[in-house]
């Protein structure tokens, strides 16, 4: 039986990770839920899976929770705060946890799951952006297990040899292809980007995500930010990783080898099949995802994509290149932007002029500590914000 603590349960990952939980009671029981601010949906998280313990954000959110505990007669557990979240992170009764907070909110309670030596189902891809081989090294002093949820790094995880070791070169490994849907602006004009609105830029063609991560998918900043993930993950130069756009989102992700060979995991759209997998591994289990029907599909397509209608991404490999803070420069300054443009304070094509410009006044310095990341961190958002107003 594995105790599990979801960070984040609900968003979209962690509620499709309480569906594919709900799936199999024999095997997972949830330890410890986690929300900012979604009382009600956690109330009924906490009443479904009964959890010892429950974390919001703030004291008010934590007093209109147990009141709503109070009033099912429920015992679990309530707490608020960030050290809440480092605490059902790290817990002797939790085995593993499923990293699912969006942005840089989710670095500490994931390292401190990295530092106790949990199984980690990394679904916080800024967690390993901004903290990088700090991250990756914690993970291997402490005997972390550490399982790839994006649906594009999960595919490059089941195509890699058994035990791979962050040595593509020993293994064979030409590069890895991450693949993209291109969003919902693919081939919208390029002139009438100015205009985008959120309504428009929330509404992604193939995946059902959040409001930030559906931005970050529009502006491709999402793809970015996994190019960044993908090196840390399986130690793969920037330029051994390649973006492909793929609109039809079945092709998850592809690795390619030197023999001329090149494996894909193929699926539906639906981030229950990673959930599931790494759930699991090294076994399979039942994920409530149908089996795809390629002879309905007919046709996969694939293409470049094009930097001048999504310059987000090549920021990302420009921060990848420059290493030292620069990721987490860039993923801090893209945090405040894509925030500000849901607030309609800015426009859609402002976001990645905003990016460039923080990351111009703040090129990369070397970052020895966790200290040094929340500090690049904090002094990216103070300036992007000075720019925004």
């Amino acid at each position: 039986m594995q105790h599990i603590t979801i960070l984040g349960s609900t968003g979209s990952i962690g509620v499709s990770t309480l569906d594919v939980i709900a799936r199999h009671p024999d095997r997972y029981r949830v330890f410890a839920l986690t929300a900012q601010h979604r009382v009600e949906e956690l109330a009924a998280q906490c009443a479904r899976f009964q959890p010892q313990v429950a974390v919001v954000g703030t004291a008010q959110a934590a007093q209109r929770l147990q009141k709503l505990l109070d009033e099912q007669h429920l015992t679990t557990e309530v707490f608020y705060g960030e050290q809440a979240l480092c605490d059902v992170a790290s817990a002797p009764a939790c085995d593993s946890v499923m990293a699912a907070i969006v942005g840089g909110a989710g670095l500490a309670p994931t390292l401190a799951a990295a530092r106790a030596g949990k199984k980690i189902l990394l679904a916080n891809k800024e967690a390993l952006v901004m903290s990088g081989q700090l991250f990756m090294d914690t993970v291997a002093a402490s005997g972390a297990v550490l399982m790839p949820i994006d649906s594009e790094h999960n595919a490059i995880f089941q195509c890699l040899p058994a035990q791979y070791m962050r040595a593509p070169s020993e293994y064979g490994i030409a590069k890895i292809m991450l693949t993209a849907s291109g969003g919902p602006f693919l081939a919208r004009p390029l002139e009438t980007l100015e205009s985008v609105t959120c309504a428009e830029a929330i509404a992604h063609p193939k995946w059902v995500m959040g409001r930030k991560i559906s931005v970050d998918s529009a502006t491709m900043m999402n793809k970015g930010l996994e190019v960044i993930e993908a090196h840390y993950l399986f130690g793969v130069a920037a330029e051994n990783i390649d973006v492909v756009i793929h609109p039809q989102s079945v092709v998850h992700s592809m690795v390619s080898y030197i023999d001329g060979s090149v494996l894909a995991e193929l699926g539906n759209p639906d981030m229950r099949t990673p959930i599931a997998h790494a759930l699991a591994y090294p076994e399979r289990i039942a994920s409530g995802v149908a089996p795809i029907d390629l002879v309905q599909i007919a046709q996969l397509a694939f293409m470049a994509p094009d930097l001048v209608r999504f310059p987000c991404l090549k920021l990302a490999y420009d921060a990848l290149r420059a290493g030292g803070s620069a990721p987490a420069v860039l993923n801090a300054a893209n945090e405040v932007a894509v925030q500000a443009f849901l607030d309609e304070r800015i426009g859609f094509r402002a976001i990645d002029r905003l990016i460039a410009r923080v990351m111009d006044a703040l090129p990369s310095c070397a970052v020895g500590d966790i200290e040094s990341v929340f500090e690049q961190d904090r002094r990216a958002r103070e300036l992007a914000q000075t720019f925004i107003q």
